[in-house]
């Protein structure tokens, strides 16, 4: 009996950590990672802990108002819109919780999306 709970246990634990896997960090520039001084699931438990429902939907890893920071997006099922949390890369804190409905996070992507456009064709 003991050894099908600990089975169980750990069956639910490897999902866990599979669907915890499911999102990329992606860095606005390349090295940004080597300079955290938190790391990514660090910072994404932190995150979760304001949205423990949510099932995080991106995490980007940027340069924002001079510091550098993990966004890090959550949607959570029943609930419109979307739950962007900012956690400080050097210190883990949280430095931003904000609720986008569907269509600010559509307006934010596509502006995002055009930065990235001229960006593209200023580098190459």
């Amino acid at each position: 009996m003991q050894r099908r709970i600990l089975f169980v246990a750990l069956l639910a634990f490897a999902a866990t950590r599979v669907n915890a896997q499911d999102v990329k960090l992606k860095e606005e520039k390349p090295g940004m990672i080597a300079r955290a001084k938190v790391t990514f699931d660090a910072a994404r438990a932190t995150a979760q802990a304001k949205v423990p429902g949510g099932k995080l939907a991106t995490a980007e890893l940027e340069q924002e108002d001079g510091k550098l920071i993990y966004t890090l997006v959550f949607k959570t099922a029943g609930k419109k819109g979307q739950d962007e949390i900012n956690v400080d890369a050097l210190t883990g804190k949280i430095v931003a919780v904000e609720h986008e409905d569907d269509k600010e996070a559509k307006k934010e992507a596509k502006a995002e999306e055009k930065t990235e456009k001229k960006a593209t064709k200023k580098g190459g």
